[in-house]
């Protein structure tokens, strides 16, 4: 099958990021032709104007709706595009020189009707959004599953670089009406349609997550709160694992009730961890600043996490 690529970017208020990812998008060595579509989320600091500077260099369309969150806005542009095979990515992504190239020579060589790619943070980035990274990629607070590792099983797909072919979409009706989780969901559903995934570990992107603790704290609890959403929709991806944010905060409280009576032990446990933590992530980023950030960044992760698992487990969210 002849691969033709269009690029879906949904984006909410956010013109400078779609500057930054036009303007690495202009940069790609891919020598065949691609489309990008920018889906404008209801957004009221818009980037139509940012769009129009790149209207000579790329075949770029843009299109403005009515706000209902990022899955619906990826569907309503991958309805609109002309490709074969959809390229979702987040508006706060960048994306390398020699991304599409590898994308085109790996879905050549290796077809499968859907795809993802691993995310890593740009030399340009804040030392707090590199603390994020290491803490959202490391084998010490994730287990290396988001796009480092191929050994863990059937890959799942993540919405900020992923594919998935028009056929897929067509057989999937694309992204559910789910806030967060919504990415794995579409892979269950995909898996259940017969289609494949894969990771395309080389087809890395940077990616900024979030700029502040706060918001970082939010995203992750609304990480946590999906989980059981999903675990009840598809009991076969349950796992022992999805509790450790919950238990390891939970630990945390009681080592620090146990100071009350003298007890030590586990609070030492607690601070082996971390500072084991710290020097990886010295290893990892040469930079002091991101190491004692990552401490920061690690344990909010496991509070946002661990919190949004457990309040959306008893209360049942839907």
């Amino acid at each position: 099958m002849k691969l033709h690529f269009s690029i879906i970017i949904p984006v909410y208020n956010r013109p400078q990021e779609i500057d930054e990812l036009l303007e690495s998008l202009v940069k790609q060595t891919f020598t065949q032709d691609f489309e990008v579509l920018i889906i404008e989320d209801g957004s009221t600091n818009k980037s139509e104007n940012v769009v129009e500077k790149y209207q000579e260099q790329l075949n770029v369309k843009y299109f403005f709706k009515e706000n209902s969150g990022a899955g619906a806005s990826r569907n309503f542009g991958m309805q609109k595009a002309t490709g074969n095979y959809f390229i979702i990515l987040d508006s706060d992504v960048i994306v390398p020189k020699y991304y599409l190239e590898i994308v085109y020579h790996q879905l050549t060589k290796n077809f499968t009707d859907a795809f993802g790619g691993p995310d890593t943070a740009h030399h340009s980035f804040t030392a707090l959004q590199k603390a994020i990274n290491y803490s959202m990629t490391s084998f010490l607070t994730t287990g290396g599953i988001r796009g480092k590792k191929k050994g863990v099983g059937k890959f799942q797909l993540r919405s900020f670089n992923l594919g998935v072919s028009k056929k897929a979409f067509e057989a999937t009706q694309g992204f559910s009406a789910m806030k967060t989780g919504e990415d794995i969901d579409l892979t269950f559903r995909l898996w259940k349609k017969g289609f494949q995934t894969q990771l395309i570990s080389e087809a890395f992107v940077y990616h900024k997550r979030r700029s502040t603790i706060k918001q970082f704290f939010k995203q992750t609890y609304s990480f946590g709160t999906a989980r059981p959403i999903l675990n009840k929709k598809y009991p076969e991806s349950r796992k022992i694992t999805f509790w450790f944010p919950s238990l390891f905060i939970l630990g945390f409280d009681f080592s620090i009730l146990l100071l009350f009576f003298k007890v030590t032990e586990l609070i030492q446990l607690y601070l082996f961890y971390f500072i084991i933590l710290f020097l990886d992530s010295l290893f990892r980023t040469q930079k002091i600043k991101v190491a004692f950030l990552s401490i920061i960044t690690s344990f909010t992760q496991f509070l946002g996490y661990g919190l949004g698992f457990l309040e959306s487990l008893i209360f049942k969210k839907k």
